[in-house]
C-alpha cells in the first residue's frame, strides 16, 4: 500500500533545513515526506501561498493521504492556502501546527515599530500581528470556527530571550504565547516546555506529532 505523505512547512526566516531532521524522523516512521520551501522574507503571505501551492499541488496529485506539519508562520500559510486553493478533500489527512501564531503575535506588534526589523524580516512579518487587519485575525473571521482538516496544535513555554518577558503576556515560547497559538477549531492541544525556534527537534514533540497523525489526538504527556 502506498505510504501516506507528510508535507513540512517551515517558519519565517527559516528554510527546509530547519525541518530536515523532523523529515528524517517521519520517514523512519513510514511516511513519504515533502519538505517544502518558500522564500519567507521576500513576499506577502498571499503571494507566498500562491507560489507555494502552485509548486506543491502537482506533487500531491498521486498522493493517497496528505498530512501537514507546520512551524510558526507555516501554519498560517496552510490555513490561507486551504481557503484559497483546491486541495482535494478526500486526500486531506491531519495537520500538526508547531507554535503557530494562530491569533497573531504580540512580538510582531512590538518589533514592527523598529525601522530596520520590517526591512529585514519582510512583508509577511508585518501581517502576523494581533490587530484586526492581520492575516491571522482575518483568517479567523473567514474560517468561522471551522477548518477543512483535523488540526492539533503544540505550543511551547520555554523562552531563550529576555524580550518575551517584557512583550508577551503569560506563558510563551519566546515568539508566540500559548493563548494565541490556539485555534477555536483545533481538535487537540498540547503544551510542552520547548522553545519556539527548535521545537521541531524535541523528542517529545516528534512523538506527539506521530501520535496525532495516526490517532487524531495527542497522547498523555510524559512531562
Amino acid at each position: 500500500m502506498q505510504a501516506e505523505t507528510v508535507v513540512l512547512l517551515h517558519g519565517l526566516g527559516r528554510s527546509p533545513l530547519a525541518m530536515a531532521g523532523l523529515g528524517r524522523f517521519l520517514r523512519r516512521q513510514g511516511y513519504q515526506v515533502i519538505n517544502q520551501g518558500y522564500p519567507s522574507r521576500l513576499h506577502s503571505i498571499p503571494e507566498l501561498c500562491r507560489q507555494l501551492f502552485h509548486e506543491l499541488l502537482p506533487r500531491l496529485h498521486d498522493a493517497r493521504r496528505v498530512h501537514f506539519v507546520t512551524h510558526s508562520m507555516g501554519g498560517i500559510l496552510l490555513r490561507y492556502g486551504l481557503l484559497h486553493w483546491q486541495v482535494p478533500r478526500h486526500q486531506l489527512g491531519r495537520a500538526v501546527m508547531l507554535a503557530p501564531p494562530n491569533q497573531g503575535s504580540e512580538m510582531v506588534d512590538q518589533l514592527r515599530r523598529w525601522p530596520l526589523v520590517p526591512r529585514i524580516m519582510g512583508p509577511a512579518f508585518l501581517q502576523l500581528g494581533t490587530d484586526e487587519h492581520s492575516v491571522p485575525q482575518q483568517l479567523l473571521q473567514r474560517e468561522s470556527n471551522q477548518l477543512p482538516i483535523e488540526v492539533g496544535v503544540i505550543a511551547g513555554t520555554r523562552s531563550l530571550d529576555l524580550w518575551s518577558r517584557r512583550w508577551l503576556p503569560g506563558d510563551n515560547d519566546g515568539k508566540v504565547t500559548v493563548a494565541r497559538s490556539q485555534h477555536p477549531a483545533m481538535k487537540d492541544f498540547c503544551v510542552l516546555e520547548v522553545n519556539h525556534t527548535f521545537i521541531m527537534n524535541d523528542h517529545e514533540v516528534r512523538q506527539q506529532i506521530v501520535h496525532f497523525l495516526k490517532n487524531g489526538e495527542f497522547r498523555q504527556q510524559d512531562r
